[in-house]
């Protein structure tokens, strides 16, 4: 499996607090089938001043050390990229790592607030010929509330990736209803681990994998963790499936979670 979100790199952000951890994470992504993952620490202007400087020098490093470690498990560059005005002309400087230097590139919303202009902005990013990926948008609290907006930036050519721990129910209720809702309604491109730790946070895909394959099968929840992430890192062209898909959910799920988010009143991830 690949996944294509981590904070594995050792003392960039809110992950990783060492190489020692960021090797035990890389022993428990690859006991749990993972080969390839994209080291993706956050770039936030004014406090993680992150870039593609100082994570591809980092990369390398932690490549050398699970060499050393007899660790398999191939690295690849990339980021958590905030919001800024300026995010396309920094991505079209090369300042701002995408995934492995393809068009794609993990975007983040903030995750309290529905910043104004968004979809502006996403489509600033999509003609300057980026593909943002929208990074778990169940987590998101003005998802609740605004959840016209994943649509729209999904059917304008946003990938969407969900969170394997919110799959399984690990971030809650809402996480889980809006994972299930994403999914039986063909939206989601992704499932990643967003690991942020050994023990916080750890790494790990096939759990979600099995969950996900129970409403979408086999095939498809492969392809959120091997086909569609190994297009990515090689720059093919990709559309998002929800683009291409029936948004009808499936007879049987219909129902199931009606009214939960008229129940649940509605940073960094």
């Amino acid at each position: 499996m690949i996944d294509l979100h981590s904070h594995i790199l050792p003392g960039l952000d809110d992950g990783s607090r060492s190489l020692a951890e960021s090797l035990e994470m890389a022993r428990l992504a690859v006991a749990d089938g993972t080969t390839h993952m994209a080291c993706t620490p956050h770039i936030v202007p004014g406090m993680y001043e992150n870039g593609s400087a100082n994570i591809g020098p980092a990369v390398h490093e932690l490549e050398q050390a699970l060499r050393r470690a007899a660790i398999p498990l191939a690295l690849y560059v990339g980021a958590d990229v905030h919001i800024a005005p300026d995010l396309p002309e920094q991505l079209a400087l090369g300042s701002v790592p995408t995934l492995n230097r393809s068009r794609y590139f993990l975007f983040e919303p903030p995750h309290h607030v529905l910043p104004p202009r968004l979809e502006d902005l996403a489509l600033r990013l999509i003609n300057a010929g980026f593909i943002p990926i929208l990074t778990h948008p169940e987590r998101l609290t003005w998802i609740k509330a605004n959840y016209d907006v994943v649509e729209r930036l999904n059917a304008i050519g946003c990938l969407v990736q969900l969170t394997a721990d919110s799959i399984v129910g690990a971030f809650g209720r809402t996480a889980l209803y809006y994972s299930e809702k994403l999914i039986d309604e063909g939206r989601v491109d992704i499932i990643a681990s967003d690991t942020h730790g050994a023990t916080r946070r750890p790494p790990g895909l096939s759990q979600a994998v099995a969950v996900a394959a129970k409403r979408c099968g086999e095939d498809e929840a492969r392809n959120m963790v091997l086909k569609r992430p190994g297009e990515i890192l090689a720059n093919r062209p990709l559309e998002p499936v929800g683009k291409a898909r029936s948004k009808k959910p499936s007879p049987g799920n219909v129902g199931r979670f009606a009214g939960l988010g008229r129940l649940l009143k509605g940073g960094i991830a």
